[in-house]
């Protein structure tokens, strides 16, 4: 098969820049790079951060399950959101043995650190349909942490017991603050009732990480008035972001950008007929959206653009 110039002049592109990141990757060295000049961005060196990255794994604080789990409890302090456990594939032995891990961890940190965020403190499995909540239910309730389900969103949360004596509810601190303080929320819209399992894993996850979050569901394009009705809600002034879940022809995103001045977050669903491809054609709609400020995560991937949500109003915070 014959490549056209532009194909062919794309793949050199591609084939070059692979070469360089190869040849970066082999002239890397920890210790070379300790005695390099620090470069520092921000707060931070980059020194620092790839000592740290490249540090022996017993001088970080981290949790080996047998042969299944190596968690990185310490995820949270260096990317902003703790570990999650996709649940989709693992049984329920060690989704148990792995919640029960991180519960515990957060009481240790607890210990010694003040005023821990919602965020740095979630504990969230997702991908839990309600036969495998069951039988993880069924090993028996954890040392360190209470469960709960969210069957809509297919999340099972732990709460750790340190944080029992809260009196302030996750997702419910800015309720309590007045309006000139109130945290930025974010809307969740979905175009249709079947986009709900996603739309809500993106909702819980926030709601867990303490962030206020206004629901605005079943409007997709089909009936404009819906979302045009909802224009209130979008255009909030506490509103820091819009994720957008939409599945056949994923246009709702595009829409809702055009009429919102904050980000906005397009999650496509593999909701649809036949050519809808599982939701490869709702993804490339959005991909190909002429309304700026739209970005796009993978197809069914709540809880990616609830974490993308996050960190668009930590950016705004700083």
């Amino acid at each position: 098969m014959t490549m056209s110039k532009g194909a062919t002049s794309s793949y050199r592109l591609l084939h070059g820049q692979l070469a360089l990141i190869r040849g970066n990757l082999k002239n890397f060295s920890p210790a070379a790079t300790a005695t390099a000049p620090a470069t520092v961005i921000g707060k931070r060196s980059l020194v620092n951060q790839s000592t740290q990255l490249c540090a022996p794994p017993n001088s970080s604080p981290h949790d080996i399950l047998t042969s299944f789990a190596n968690l990185d409890h310490r995820r949270a302090s260096r990317a902003g959101f703790p570990e999650a456990v996709f649940g989709q594939g693992k049984t329920p032995t060690q989704i148990h043995a792995i919640l029960e891990s991180m519960a515990k961890d957060v009481n240790q940190l607890a210990e010694t650190t003040k005023d821990m965020s919602p965020a740095s403190t979630a504990i969230i499995a997702t991908r839990i349909d309600p036969e495998l909540y069951h039988k993880v239910l069924s090993i028996g309730p954890l040392k360190h942490g209470s469960m709960e389900y969210h069957e809509t969103a297919r999340i099972l949360s732990v709460r750790a017991n340190s944080l029992s004596e809260n009196q302030e509810s996750l997702g419910e601190t800015a309720s309590s603050q007045s309006t000139s303080e109130q945290k930025q929320s974010v809307v969740v819209a979905c175009a249709g009732t079947t986009d709900l399992p996603v739309a809500e894993e993106a909702a819980v996850t926030l709601s867990l990480s303490g962030v206020p979050v206004t629901r605005v569901y079943d409007c997709g394009v089909a009936g404009l008035h819906r979302i045009i009705s909802a224009l209130p809600k979008l255009r909030d002034p506490n509103v820091g972001c819009v994720i957008v879940c939409a599945g056949m022809d994923g246009a709702l995103p595009s829409v809702v950008g055009g009429l919102v001045d904050v980000p906005v977050v397009a999650i496509p669903t593999s909701v649809g007929y036949g050519m809808s491809l599982g939701g490869m054609s709702a993804l490339l709609t959005m991909l190909n959206s002429c309304s700026p400020g739209v970005g796009v995560v993978n197809v069914d991937n709540g809880f990616g653009g609830a974490v993308w949500a996050l960190k668009c109003l930590r950016s705004k915070q700083k």
